[in-house]
């Protein structure tokens, strides 16, 4: 072919890709303790071309919002709910009536994919939903048909990167194969998502790989390293996303379905709880994936565009940090929804800046810090810990970006967490009388102290003022019957 034929082909393409908003899609988590107006956030995806968007519940608030948006929805059933889906149709049925058959009509919302549970055979598990998950993927594919969806909305499992593996002996893709406890069981639900023309969908995290192995090389867990490739036959790795992606391909095609789609159904960055969590590394990572994914390069194994969803949208304050501090900091979006740092989510290499949620209310600027004329400070550790007990300190920990602060400042960042978390009202700012209210910013370059997002935005704005009324009312009755 014409070089400059081939040139323009793929001008071409590029341009068709992101004309048509072709992009990789991205996780939307609701884990906080403080939403953003769902309206705002859907006006959010479409100002920055988010076309794929996957939620872990069926928020009714969320689905209206989406309505006419023509943005891909991946909807999941949460894995609480994979007990009764296994053992009841009519639930099912139910359940697809209410979430999705509601909402798939012209103009309504785009629903693509219904996620059954979430990574149920986690170790962490102990096998819980081994015996629940396929068939509650059944039941909820069977109640698509009924409903006469199957052909446009696929049911599907995310499935954790674990479940397949390399043995020790020989660590390259081509010798990957579904572990053992879980290879039948597995292969069944290959083999019904491949009869149901659903792809296999599974999640896939380079930084996990970082952050449990101190031996592991830090360049290979990103797109643009200088680590030493791996060598598998004639395939060449140079990061360990590719690795991992193709050590399923393989795995699949041991098991007889080597052209089944694949969905990377979270794939991401978080940006602190960890000395390798910043947003520098997530920047560079999640930069390099979109590249990567959308150039049609693929992996070693299997060429073409990859299709994934970033994890995640927005910070969620409110998730376990069983798995570690950085859980609650996967967000390309602040928990205001302000952009952390510029992506370009197209992979053309330009240094493009996300557009924020518009129009966020904010509770008063007013922070609470330990008092500077505090003197005894015995009871200070006891307050800390109950402080952070009840909001989320993990920007202190260990390698955060709040880890190089004072003893002093470390207390006030634990209790202006406790006061935002609690609405800001003066008696949660007191902690056995070490704590006052400023209006003077602490935060530096480095460590925010956050005012948090209204709840429920101008109504709770409202609430909020209002309380500090009602408490000043309070006083002034216990005042005068003093005096009477």
């Amino acid at each position: 072919m014409d070089p400059y034929n081939s040139q323009l082909i793929m001008f071409l393409v590029l341009m068709a890709m992101v004309s048509s908003g072709c992009s990789i899609g991205v996780n939307w988590g609701t884990m906080a303790t403080r939403q953003l107006p769902p309206e705002k956030v859907v006006q959010m995806l479409n100002e920055n071309r988010f076309d794929k968007v996957k939620l872990f519940e069926a928020d009714r608030k969320i689905l209206e919002a989406l309505i006419g948006s023509e943005i891909e929805v991946m909807l999941a059933i949460p894995n609480y709910m994979l007990k009764q889906m296994s053992e009841d149709p009519e639930f099912a049925a139910s359940w697809v009536d209410a979430n999705v058959t509601s909402f798939c009509y012209p103009g309504g919302v785009n629903i693509r994919y219904v996620a059954v549970g979430n990574e149920p055979f986690l170790t962490a598990y102990n096998g819980t939903y081994l015996p629940l998950t396929l068939p509650a993927l059944t039941n909820v594919q069977e109640a698509l048909n009924h409903a006469g969806l199957g052909s446009q909305v696929k049911a599907t499992v995310p499935i954790n990167a674990d479940v397949y593996f390399s043995p020790d002996s020989n660590p390259v893709p081509s010798a990957g194969d579904f572990r053992p406890e879980v290879r039948d069981l597995t292969i069944e639900i290959v083999q019904y998502l491949h009869s149901n023309d659903a792809p296999f969908t599974v999640n896939i995290y380079p930084f996990l790989s970082l952050y449990g192995n101190t031996f592991f090389p830090f360049d290979y867990a990103f797109f643009d390293g200088s680590n030493k490739p791996i060598k598998d036959g004639d395939l060449i790795y140079t990061n360990v996303f590719d690795a991992n992606f193709d050590t399923l391909v393989w795995s699949l095609s041991k098991a007889g379905y080597p052209d089944i789609r694949i969905v990377v159904g979270e794939v991401g960055w978080p940006t602190d709880g960890d000395k390798n969590a910043n947003i520098e590394n997530a920047r560079r990572f999640n930069q390099g994936l979109l590249q990567h994914a959308l150039s049609g390069n693929g992996t070693p194994a299997r060429k073409g565009i990859i299709d994934a969803y970033l994890f995640s949208l927005i910070d969620e304050n409110a998730k376990s940090i069983a798995p570690g501090c950085f859980e609650r900091h996967w967000g390309i979006f602040e928990f205001d929804g302000k952009p952390k740092y510029e992506l370009d989510l197209f992979g053309s290499r330009e240094n493009k800046g996300l557009v924020a949620v518009e129009g966020v209310d904010y509770m008063p600027k007013r922070w609470c810090v330990l008092n500077p004329q505090a003197r005894d400070f015995e009871d200070l550790p006891k307050n800390i810990d109950y402080a952070c007990s009840l909001s989320d300190c993990t920007a202190l920990g260990y390698g955060s970006s709040c880890n190089h602060l004072s003893v002093r400042r470390n207390a006030s960042y634990a209790f202006n967490m406790y006061y935002q978390f609690k609405d800001q009202h003066s008696w949660d700012c007191d902690f056995s009388g070490l704590a006052v209210v400023t209006d003077e910013d602490p935060s530096d370059e480095k460590c925010q102290f956050l005012v948090m997002i209204a709840q429920g935005n101008p109504v709770a704005l409202h609430r909020t003022v209002l309380g500090i009324l009602l408490a000043v009312l309070e006083v002034f009755i216990v005042f005068l019957l003093l005096v009477s």
